[in-house]
């Protein structure tokens, strides 16, 4: 996008070594400026851990949508605010680097749709994807789908509502080695396709990493959920409590999950979203190491 004062930016991800980047422009007479940069980039050491198999990166697209632009959807006031909180959580306390978490303040459906068309180029096979979401959200009965509200949502029509089905299809294109979906809106519930009662088994970090796994935690099943959020709360305390170097998805959902029943009206869920590539394993945090000066 270009700004008014002339200035764009654009974001490109460097390999390792010479980077020979081109940019062309034209004007309205077709004339064509042509510049070449070589840039020569050497990605900082990543910090070790015993997983076995853990060489991919940590990517996050987070969506927060407090404005809406047509006048019968109300505004709500949390969202973009817990959105930046689980961001900040993110890059302090785990291995989330800055560069690599996206976070989307009142998106368009477009705009979430191009994040996501970068996350399908760029993740790898052995790379980790959390998405959050927070803003409305509606379930049409009739249909049995489920939508996301972006900004530009109008009541009257679906065009720029944001479908689950286009969601899974992403799920499905985006190559990683785990995603975990966060949902914090109405109905949220509806990503699951079939939902199980809440697992407590432990199973061992190294086997839940070593298989794909494609898992989901909302806020809610088929119901509403209201504006202020005792699950991100709860989501955010636990993150930041955490002293354990893994901890697995599962682990997560299951701290807090009886904090949120006991202090609101939902009733969270945690699940596998169904035929996107799901083999039983899990997303694990992996906690930096801290150290206090």
């Amino acid at each position: 996008d270009i700004a008014e004062d002339g200035l764009f930016k654009i974001r490109y991800w460097l390999k390792p070594g010479e980077n020979i980047i081109s940019l062309v422009a034209m004007d309205n007479n077709d004339n064509i400026a042509e510049r070449k940069f070589i840039v020569d980039f050497t990605p900082e050491a990543k910090e070790p851990t015993d997983l076995p198999g853990q060489t991919g990166d940590y990517y996050a697209l987070l969506i927060g949508i407090n404005n809406y632009s047509h006048p019968e959807i109300l505004d709500l006031d949390n969202p973009l605010k817990d959105a930046r909180s689980i961001y900040d959580i993110l890059v302090s306390n785990y291995t989330f680097e800055k560069d690599r978490v996206t976070l989307l303040k009142n998106a368009s459906r477009n705009k979430m749709i191009n994040a996501l068309d970068e996350l399908a180029r760029t993740i790898t096979p052995s790379d980790n994807l959390l998405i959050f979401y927070a803003g409305h959200g509606w379930w049409d009965e009739k249909a049995n789908i489920g939508y996301w509200l972006p900004a530009d949502a109008s009541k009257d029509s679906k065009a720029e509502w944001f479908r689950n089905s286009t969601l899974c299809d992403y799920l499905k294109e985006i190559n990683s080695k785990h995603t975990l979906l966060i949902a914090d809106a109405c109905f949220a519930g509806g990503i699951f396709k079939t939902r199980k009662a809440f697992p407590d088994a432990p199973v061992a970090i190294n086997k839940l990493y070593e298989l794909p796994s494609r898992k989901a935690m909302t806020s809610g099943t088929l119901t509403e959920v209201p504006d202020r959020s005792a699950f991100v709360r709860f989501l955010v305390e636990r993150l930041k409590s955490n002293h354990e170097k893994y901890l697995s998805s599962e682990q997560l959902f299951s701290s807090f999950r009886i904090a949120v029943i006991n202090n609101s009206d939902v009733v969270p869920q945690y699940g596998e979203i169904q035929g996107v590539g799901d083999e039983g394993g899990d997303f694990i945090f992996i906690r930096k190491q801290i150290t206090h000066k």
